[in-house]
Order: structure tokens, then sequence, then C-alpha cells
């Protein structure tokens, strides 16, 4: 069985990929320890939810822009391993805007703007909870041959 299915033009997640993926996130130590949640999850996209804590601040006080990384990062996988093969990154670039405001939320949504079979790219952006821009990023993915192999 396809894990992908085409539908009129359009790619729509297999209910096994989406379930395997929601699974695996939500037993993602990393994510765990980070707070990251899942929210949406679509053929080349991802929507992941951090709520800001006070042990991700920076020497400044200010939200650690690792931890905002982290958020960045954790939407492109997810999104970029939708359509049910492993997909890597390969090169990630982030432009910080502004700071979070101290015990926030943010959240990352990463959307797929190309994909062939070798390689992918995405456009992530990191709003706050009022909608304003907090960072941006651009992001390459390798797509390898292998299926993912939590299915």
């Amino acid at each position: 069985m396809a894990k992908v299915l085409l539908l009129r033009g359009i790619t729509i997640v297999n209910d096994k990929v989406r379930e395997a993926i929601w699974q695996r996130v939500a037993n993602e130590p990393y994510a765990k320890k980070l707070g990251l949640k899942l929210l949406r999850l679509d053929p080349g996209y991802a929507l992941v939810e951090m709520d800001l804590r006070g042990d991700m601040a920076n020497i400044f006080d200010m939200t650690h822009g690792g931890a905002i990384f982290s958020l960045i990062d954790e939407a492109f996988e997810i999104s970029c391993n939708t359509h049910g093969t492993v997909a890597v990154a390969l090169n990630v670039t982030v432009t910080y805007h502004k700071s979070p405001t101290k015990g926030g939320v943010l959240r990352a949504e990463s959307r797929e703007i190309y994909r062939s079979r070798k390689i992918a790219t995405y456009e992530i952006r990191v709003t706050d909870g009022e909608n304003s821009p907090i960072a941006s990023c651009q992001a390459l993915a390798y797509r390898k041959r292998e299926k993912l192999p939590f299915l």
C-alpha cells in the first residue's frame, strides 16, 4: 500500500504515515524536554508550538536562539517527512527578527515550497501569540529512498 496517495492532483498524507509521525513526535525525548507540541500536519506542512519557559533564557535574559532554532527544526523535520520517506536537513538558514516576550508562546509553521525526488525546500516562519514575526528560515532537505523506519 502506498504511504502517500495522489487524488485529483492533491497529495494526501496517508493515515498510517500521519499516525506514525504523530506518535513519534509525542514520544520524542528532545521534543518532550522543550515542550514542543505538534498542532497540525499535512503533506509538506507542519505547525508546532512551544511555551517559553524561564530555563530557555540566554545570558541577556532573552529567549535563547537555540530554543527558537529547535522549534524551527522540529517543524522542518516533521514537514519534510510527511511523504513517507526519510528526509534529512542539508542546509538551514535562520534570520532572527526580534526577541519574543517572556512567558509567551511561539509557533513555527513549515511549508514545502518545492520537492523533487532527491531534494525539497521549505520556508519556516516563527510567530508569537500575537502573530508577530520572531524568526524566519529557509531550509533544504535531502530525500532518501528509504521509507520511514517507524511505519
